[in-house]
């Protein structure tokens, strides 16, 4: 497991600005435990390059009143996060609350020129809306395999046109500010430990159940992207050597079995032979199905769509089971767009991995939904691109 690294001091304080808010210089330094003229020293530093402001006041004691500091009012982070049918993006100020936010349709497939001009389109509507007069840092997720070193994909399956396509330095040079690349299932899990249903979890993974599948691996309270950035690729785990073809090229993939387009695929055939009455109505007046259709027809008790829906959850399950056995963490958090399919895919993935894995790691195990939802990326490239910002203050 990685070593927790001492972070520099201008970083914790300026975490524990955002993360906390407006406090007086006294408290601050007991929270980081910094002796007092270090502390004074190092935010006049980081009030001079303009990261640091004097917020009035602190409430009265009885005594003479404190007076506050926070982050500037004016810093703005861009998060965005694409997934394989849609953008969305966010501003965001110091703490991270959102500024102005746009979500739309697009194929990911159209190339990352197309991709990331709409981008930067809709971040420039944001300025000329006044969300900010200048961004500090961009993040950025992705639906595919990243050098996070490098700042591009890496041969993503589902992403033609994007292989190792410069993303960062695209924008960076676009807006003028550093960036950050990421996978997405990498900042929904960031986006969930800070503040998710993982807050203050160390231990813990992703799994994001949509388009394709993938893990977000936190390990002593920091991200675990492996060697080269591929960690948590879960979806392409064989698990049947004579099963259909994944877009990797590979067979077998938990990914080509139990994903949002295997779902689709697995639910048109329904519809068309029979097995589910309800498909078969839906395809019958709309001319195809989705997963939404098996999500919404499960609830009104069709057998086949229950059956769907337990075979994928069944499926994550064991590859779960293998990985809670080689791990050991403390939560399961599963998000993404097939999270929809809601308690019957929850309770058999939790079925699986109670009964498949030792009770001395499930024994206090929670397996939950995201509490954040749609909005796990774009919280998690937020912080991400606050991270990146501040480690320039260094």
């Amino acid at each position: 497991m990685p070593v927790r690294t001492v972070e520099p001091l201008h970083l914790r304080l300026l975490r524990s600005l955002r993360d906390e808010g407006a406090v007086s210089r006294a408290e601050l330094g007991d929270r980081l435990q910094m002796p007092r003229p270090r502390l004074l020293a190092e935010l006049e530093r980081l009030v001079g390059l303009g990261y640091v402001a004097e917020a009035g006041l602190a409430a009265s004691r009885g005594g003479r009143r404190s007076t506050l500091v926070e982050l500037n009012p004016q810093l703005r982070f861009a998060a965005v996060d694409l997934g394989a049918s849609s953008i969305d993006v966010e501003v965001v100020d110091g703490r991270l609350e959102p500024i102005a936010a746009y979500t739309e349709s697009a194929d990911i497939r159209n190339g990352p020129k197309v991709t990331l001009q709409r981008v930067n389109e809709l971040l420039h509507k944001a300025r000329v809306d006044g969300a900010y007069e200048r961004l500090h840092a961009v993040g950025i997720g992705v639906p595919g395999p990243v050098s996070f070193r490098d700042g591009v994909p890496v041969s993503p399956p589902i992403m033609p046109g994007w292989d190792r396509f410069p993303v960062r330095e695209l924008l960076t040079r676009e807006h003028g500010c550093p960036a950050v690349v990421d996978n997405d299932v990498n900042i929904m899990a960031i986006g969930e430990r800070h503040g998710g249903v993982a807050h203050s979890v160390d231990d813990f993974l992703f799994v994001k159940i949509g388009t394709g599948i993938g893990c977000g691996i936190y390990l002593s309270g920091e991200v675990y992207r492996g060697t080269d950035g591929c960690a948590g690729d879960i979806g392409h785990i064989q698990l049947d050597s004579h099963g259909p073809t994944c877009s990797c090229g590979n067979v077998g993939c938990l990914e080509a079995l139990f994903s949002g387009a295997a779902l689709a695929r697995d639910a048109n055939a329904a519809a068309r032979n029979g097995s589910s009455p309800a498909l078969a109505e839906r395809l019958s007046i709309r001319g195809a199905v989705t997963a939404l259709d098996v999500a919404e027809s499960a609830v009104e008790g069709d057998v086949a769509c229950i059956q769907l829906i337990r075979d994928g959850g069944r499926r994550v399950g064991s590859v779960l089971a293998g990985l809670v056995s080689f791990a050991n963490p403390s939560m399961i958090v599963i998000g993404g767009g097939l999270a929809q399919l809601g308690h019957i895919l929850l309770a058999e993935i939790r079925s699986v991995v109670y009964r498949r894995s030792l009770p001395l790691a499930t024994g206090n195990l929670p397996v939950v939904l995201s509490e954040l939802g749609a909005r796990a990326g774009v919280a998690g490239a937020a912080v991400l691109a606050s991270d990146v910002a501040f480690g320039e203050a260094s």
